[in-house]
């Protein structure tokens, strides 16, 4: 045993050794996590089909929150074209939904996936809620302004309470209900959520907060992390008893990464991910 370990070691150094008299006289700094472009292409869902009707789609401008008063925000309604008012229909609420998941020219395309998968019968009828975070201002940035950031987001997203989820419950679904006269079901089997990023976090966090109203969680490039105390949930996921929820979870080696535990997107999602394994979680 201790021979062999004895030549490992040897080896080991003479590894590095030659690894270090064949680098160059002069080098670039080397990047410790390099981060390829890649694009990877999309699914046939993900692309118009001939034949496949289309579902319509509402926009509307919030700015009366109580629960975040002073914001303005925009918001859209996807209703499918096999929608039937006599039947309640399933839900899926969409954080940073304008800007990043209803777009047809951007990465999520949901309304074209939505058009395919219902129509294939691969997914139930579902109504599409988008929902982008507040601006703390008077009116909408100006199409000029572009990149304008909303100032509400992290306080929303990444905050653990019951705070968004109550604004989406009882200020965005009821005003969508009577507004666009929409049947959607109260069975928490038929609701997801879902987010990227801080609103990754947010679509778990609102769950988590009403397990009562959401079964179904979609969450990529979630920021499970100490922006506002987020990397507390694995060891919250371990220390509760487990919670009627299923989690997509998704993220990527390319994520943001520090040496600090709590400041590490990927590790923090393989956190996550063990601990749901852990609990048996599906």
């Amino acid at each position: 045993m201790k021979a062999s370990y004895v030549t490992i070691v040897f080896l080991w150094a003479c590894a590095s050794f030659a690894w270090a008299q064949s680098k160059p006289a002069t080098t670039q700094p080397r990047t410790k996590f390099p981060r390829p472009d890649v694009k990877y292409e999309h699914g046939p869902d993900s692309k118009r089909k001939d034949g496949v009707p289309r579902g319509k789609i509402e926009t509307f401008t919030f700015k009366d929150s109580k629960v975040f008063p002073g914001t303005i925000r925009r918001c859209a309604v996807y209703v499918p074209a096999q929608y039937d008012a006599a039947k309640p229909a399933a839900l899926m609420v969409f954080q940073d939904g304008v800007g990043t998941y209803l777009p047809e020219d951007r990465e999520y395309r949901v309304p074209v996936v939505f058009d395919n998968l219902i129509h294939a019968k691969e997914m139930p009828v579902a109504i599409g809620v988008f929902v982008d975070p507040g601006f703390k201002r008077d009116e909408l940035p100006k199409p000029e302004e572009k990149g304008a950031r909303p100032e509400n987001r992290s306080f929303e997203y990444d905050t653990l309470s019951a705070d968004y989820v109550t604004f989406i419950l009882d200020e965005i679904l009821p005003l969508v209900k009577r507004e666009y006269k929409l049947n959607i079901t109260d069975d928490p089997d038929g609701r997801a959520i879902c987010g990227q990023s801080s609103g990754g976090i947010c679509a778990f966090n609102a769950a988590w907060e009403r397990t009562d109203q959401f079964h179904k969680v979609v969450s990529q490039i979630g920021s499970f992390t100490n922006i506002r105390g987020g990397h507390v949930y694995p060891d919250r996921v371990r220390a509760s008893e487990v919670k009627p929820i299923r989690v997509f979870l998704q993220d990527g080696i390319n994520d943001n990464r520090s040496c600090q535990l709590d400041r590490n997107w990927v590790l923090a999602n393989y956190r996550m991910a063990e601990a749901f394994e852990e609990k048996d979680y599906d």
